[in-house]
């Protein structure tokens, strides 16, 4: 019988699977920094330079976040295949280059075709190619711990990066803070990507029947997954979730003006977002020990569900706004945490980066499009409308969170660690 062997023990083999747990927080945080949370921050002056309007320069964020779901399956074979070295650092060049690019852009159609590089390229260094890698190095009992450890770190990307794009647009231009964050996105990303990111050590070196075997497992485990209507499920599930935390994340603070609330403290409000998602990332870490993982999000999503539905009735006052807020953010990164756990946990991680590409596309298109449906249902219905389909959301994402519980899929390859 051909040799396989577990994901590596982090401590053994001289490549410690917590440098690269390391390595891949900072060039996360690094990424989403420069990458995402500084379009918004550029967004206006970039707009009143090109002469074009927000909508437009709005839809370049659009088509880039679109250009990376249609990525994320290639790059998921990719990894299975060949690791995460070569593919992540070849992205980080790129999207080092890409961000000068964006610092010389002088129409919205040059606009578009970077932020569409920009958005290929982060299919290629951001979470998705981050979990891959984890997943690979760590066995199930510490995978939890190290998934939770990038995640957190990341969680703080836009409290960063954020006030340190204002910062260097004001001192050098949008022009000039971009070049900045190129230099930091380059120093900092392509070095820890060339340098920490290795394959894990294995107990036994495969045979070619073993490397063989491995592929015929990889081959199968993919096709396990795409053939399990609780996959199917998951999909869904998070395509409903991603829509309603896009959704609020977009309209949240147009949302709580309209209920009277000065812009700055609608902004102030809504800035804990991204303070919460790492809140609700802990609390699931915590839980975990004691319930299983679908039926902590599940709860977590019927709160989000419950805080948009008390919106409408508490959010006129700053305590109830800040209650209501505080509610709905528990859930807001949760799910980019627990999707890895419950891949991994019931497909295994053979074929981990392929599966994980095939779920990615659908719920990355749905937090892309999402707020532009939620503008017509704003138009046609106000906010009630828009807040309803929201809370409904959330309840089918809670529903179909306890509907994917169960086993192991019969079929799910063997974890063999090949990044």
């Amino acid at each position: 019988m051909p040799t396989t062997t577990m994901p590596a023990d982090p401590t053994v083999g001289g490549h410690p699977g917590w440098r690269v747990v390391a390595a891949l927080a900072v060039t996360s945080t690094i990424g989403y920094g420069t990458l995402h949370y500084a379009y918004a921050v550029l967004l206006t002056t970039m707009a009143t330079d090109l002469g074009a309007s927000t909508t437009a320069v709005t839809g370049a964020l659009t088509a880039s976040v679109l250009a990376g779901a249609v990525m994320a399956i290639p790059v998921g074979r990719w990894l299975d295949r060949h690791g995460g070295r070569a593919l992540m650092t070849t992205g980080s060049l790129a999207a080092t280059a890409l961000l000068v690019a964006w610092s010389q852009v002088r129409t919205i159609g040059q606009l578009y075709a970077v932020m569409i590089g920009i958005g290929i390229t982060g299919a290629m260094v951001l979470y998705e190619p981050a979990f891959a890698i984890v997943v690979s190095w760590f066995t199930p009992d510490r995978r939890a711990t190290a998934l939770l450890a990038v995640t957190v770190v990341a969680g703080f990307a836009s409290t960063i990066f954020m006030p340190l794009t204002g910062v260097l647009m004001a001192h050098l231009g949008w022009r000039g803070a971009l070049l900045a964050l190129a230099a930091i996105h380059g120093a900092v990303t392509v070095p820890l990507h060339a340098l920490a990111i290795r394959k894990p050590p294995r107990a036994t070196a495969p045979s070619p029947s073993a490397r063989t075997d491995h592929t015929r497992h990889r081959v199968t485990a993919a096709r396990t997954a795409l053939h399990d209507p609780r996959f199917w499920i998951l999909a869904a599930t998070l395509v409903a979730h991603g829509a309603a935390t896009s959704t609020i994340g977009v309209h949240l603070v147009g949302y709580l003006i309209s209920r009277g609330h000065p812009a700055t403290v609608a902004a102030t409000v809504a800035g804990l977002l991204g303070v919460l998602s790492v809140t609700g990332r802990l609390v699931l870490t915590g839980a975990r020990r004691r319930l299983p993982v679908t039926t902590i999000v599940a709860a977590v999503f019927a709160i989000q569900a419950v805080a948009v539905l008390a919106m409408p009735v508490a959010a006129s006052t700053w305590a109830g706004a800040f209650i209501t807020v505080i509610g709905f953010g528990l859930g807001f990164g949760i799910a980019s945490l627990a999707t890895p756990a419950l891949l991994a946990d019931r497909y295994g991680s053979t074929a981990y980066a392929t599966i994980a590409g095939r779920l990615a596309a659908p719920v990355t298109t749905a937090k892309a499009a999402a707020p532009l449906g939620a503008a017509a249902l704003l138009y046609h219905g106000g906010y009630h409308l828009l807040l309803a389909a929201v809370a409904v959301a959330c309840l089918l994402a809670a529903a179909g969170m306890v509907a994917v519980r169960g086993s192991p899929a019969r079929g799910a390859g063997c974890d063999y660690a090949t990044y």
